[in-house]
């Protein structure tokens, strides 16, 4: 057994004082508030429940800083991610995974939700293990200390037309299968284990089939289902003039909108398509660092939440890996289009910042007696939160406040440092050999 003693911790029930928290087994056994330090490690400032980033895709980290020259578009953006795509192979997705996931935990994330799609050699062969892309994401979070829900993605278009879905690109060619029942075999070959859940992801509607939308739910049974949604204006718009409705129609239509399902994004909808996410009582992952950088809108998050939807949060493209950057961009980006403030409750906000249950981990993101022992101390006495209230610590703190991360009971990162090292030298010695090759 360990034992943590905190000032201020937030419970379920709110900010509490003088927390002992008592860890065996990588579970909480005793969450108790009112009681003396006596022999329990100190943490500095106020303790929250480890963080959860619902929605990455790690090869992007390597765009950080690169993609800003010219301006552009979300369409041009991607021709340099496919860029980066092409020089990546099992090993240097390995080690730029492990940072990056590093780089979420120093930011206090202890699950991430991998939405992943890199899966064969390019010009789409498979390698000798078909899953190598996937097994080197398992490896890259069990070596950087941050529970992973790989969520293996159907894609099988490359785009969607007024006259119908084209074929794969010669870039894309990596990210598919050669139709969606080979999707599933090599999806199911993917096996759980104590740190790594396995779900499902339809692309989008732009690069899945209307036909493909029902195997792939039905492939996905109880696990995790998430889907890229109404991104972009474009999309909605040539989904109308071929099929008649919008992409969250054609979801639903294909059994794909339930309680297990994320949309991501969900930035483009209309007042129907809120209201068949807010019935089916599914999660609406926000990436609002993303979505600025890419121009793609703000989304109906308060209308979302109001119709019954539940919220979460994800770096996505990681031009930014601080959740709390992401939260305040949830509030901040209704009171632009509201022109009022709290649009969110402290509460509502701590939700969306730790929705573990929408990666298949629903004993995580509490700090109560029986869950898993993730806990973030967050300093209070930096000059970015230096006279903040406990319980508003959210809108103050960065990821550079984080000081301790505990997950499943393990010290992942102490003194704002990871237990691999410098992170910075790591994701240096991933990233720059990327773009030099692709030069």
């Amino acid at each position: 057994m360990t034992a943590y003693w905190a000032a201020h911790a937030l419970l379920p029930t709110g900010i509490a004082t003088d927390v002992r928290f008592e860890i065996d087994g990588g579970r909480f056994t005793s969450v108790r508030p009112g009681q003396p330090q006596g022999d329990a490690h100190r943490l500095p400032g106020v303790v929250l429940p480890g963080l959860a980033n619902c929605h990455s895709h790690a090869f992007h980290r390597a765009l950080r800083g690169r993609t800003h020259a010219g301006g552009g578009t979300f369409w041009t953006w991607r021709d340099g991610m496919y860029d980066v795509a092409a020089q990546l192979d099992p090993d240097s997705y390995l080690r730029l995974a492990r940072a990056t996931y590093a780089e979420m935990a120093l930011a206090g994330i202890t699950s991430v939700g991998e939405f992943h799609y890199l899966h064969h050699a390019p010009g789409g062969r498979p390698y000798d293990d078909p899953n190598a892309m996937g097994e080197a994401l398992r490896q890259a979070a069990r070596d950087a200390g941050v529970r992973l829900t790989l969520l293996d993605t159907c894609y099988l278009a490359g785009g969607l037309t007024d006259d119908g879905h084209e074929p794969l690109n010669a870039e894309q060619l990596r990210f598919g299968d050669v139709d969606v029942d080979a999707w599933v075999d090599r999806m199911q070959a993917l096996r759980e284990d104590d740190t790594t859940r396995i779900g499902s992801a339809i692309h989008s509607v732009r690069a899945v089939p209307r036909e493909a939308i029902p195997t792939v739910v039905a492939a996905t049974g109880e696990r995790p289902l998430h889907v890229h949604l109404s991104e972009q204006r474009a999309e909605n718009d040539t989904c109308v003039r071929y099929y008649g409705v919008t992409p969250t129609r054609l979801l639903q239509d294909g059994g794909a909108l339930t309680a297990r399902t994320t949309a991501v994004h969900a930035t483009h909808l209309t007042q129907d398509d809120i209201g068949l996410l807010g019935r089916a009582e599914t999660t609406a992952c926000f990436c609002p660092t993303t979505e600025r950088d890419l121009a793609d809108g703000i989304g109906p998050a308060r209308r979302l939440s109001d119709a019954g939807a539940h919220l979460s949060l994800g770096s996505d493209q990681h031009a930014v890996i601080d959740l709390f950057e992401e939260a305040r961009a949830l509030e901040m980006h209704e009171r632009l289009t509201s022109h009022e403030r709290g649009r969110f409750t402290l509460t509502g906000l701590h939700q969306a910042l730790t929705a573990h249950g929408s990666l298949a981990w629903p004993d995580a993101g509490a700090l109560a007696q029986g869950s898993r022992a993730d806990l973030v101390a967050v300093s209070t006495d930096s000059v970015t939160t230096a006279g903040s209230a406990p319980a508003q610590i959210f809108y103050a703190a960065t990821a550079g406040d984080v000081h301790t991360v505990i997950r499943d009971g393990d010290l992942v990162v102490e003194g704002g440092r990871h237990v691999l090292g410098d992170v910075g030298t790591l994701l240096t010695d991933a990233i720059d050999p990327l773009w030099e090759d692709a030069r």
